[in-house]
């Protein structure tokens, strides 16, 4: 499996965990020219865009080390147009990591990560 078909894999099963929790899947792979944002939904009220993060071991770190400073930017500034176009100013928001180790069939949900 190529790491493409990983990510692929890893997006299908955390929006599957999203929507076990009672989210509504609003966008998946949404993208503009300045980034991507995998998923975003409405859990709750709140608009929730999520980061995920596959990885069949954590041999070269956790998930979650790879959304670093510079992708953290893209997903904010993706999102702020989001928000923009979307004209949802009075929503409430936040930001998640969600990790999907695939060789184990587990996935840490990181509400809040930046």
């Amino acid at each position: 499996m190529n790491n493409k078909q990983k990510g692929d894999l890893g997006e299908f099963i955390a929006q599957k965990y999203l929507l076990d929790k009672g989210a509504k899947i609003i966008e998946s792979n949404y993208r503009i020219k300045t980034g991507e944002i995998d998923i975003i939904s409405d859990l709750g009220g709140e608009i929730v865009f999520v980061e995920v993060k596959a990885r069949s071991n954590n041999r070269y770190g956790y998930p979650s080390e790879a959304v670093n400073y510079k992708k953290i930017k893209k997903i904010i500034n993706t999102a702020n147009y989001y928000i923009l176009k979307n004209n949802l100013y009075n929503k409430k928001i936040r930001f998640d990591v969600i990790e999907v180790y695939l060789n184990e069939d587990k996935i840490n949900h990181i509400v809040n990560a930046f």
